[in-house]
């Protein structure tokens, strides 16, 4: 394929339209349930994932960020930091423009309710291969393993 916009859109390249996704979590002893909409992985997650790699933001914090959009596709949180630390405080802000007090880190249960979301927008469609069913006392005959000693040191005194 020769790479071109017109190949590339064809070959369904481009992330798309944002999927909405029920979620549901706990928090503090109240049960919430709310409407998301998850941006598919792309090109905001693979540089999340980069400046994660080179220590400069949290790699879960950027993956929610740069997933969860409103319904069209604009970011709900303007950072990681908004995940990490919360958004800036409007009520401290209202008092002092200069403010950099912020609300907290968003509810470690919603986090994980919002992690679900973006890993089964990212799954659809995709099927899951099953594992080897072995029985017990079997040993794999792939050519990995074969003839390879143990790193386990010997037990002289046995």
């Amino acid at each position: 394929m020769k790479l071109t916009l017109d190949a590339l859109k064809s070959a369904g390249s481009f992330t798309g339209r944002p999927v909405e996704k029920k979620i549901k979590w706990r928090q503090n002893g109240t049960d919430f349930d709310a409407t998301v909409f998850v941006r598919p992985l792309g090109y905001q997650t693979a540089v999340s994932d980069v400046l994660s790699f080179n220590g400069k933001q949290d790699s879960i914090a950027g993956k929610i960020a740069a997933s969860i959009c409103d319904e069209e596709g604009n970011p709900v949180f303007s950072s990681p930091m908004d995940i990490t630390h919360g958004p800036l405080d409007p009520v401290e802000l209202a008092k002092d423009p200069e403010s950099t007090k912020r609300l907290g880190s968003l509810d470690g249960a919603l986090s994980v309710a919002l992690l679900f979301a973006i890993q089964e927008v990212n799954d659809l469609g995709k099927t899951q291969s099953s594992p080897n069913s072995m029985k017990s006392g079997t040993s794999s005959s792939s050519p990995a393993s074969v003839g390879r000693r143990s790193r386990k040191p010997k037990n002289p005194s046995a």
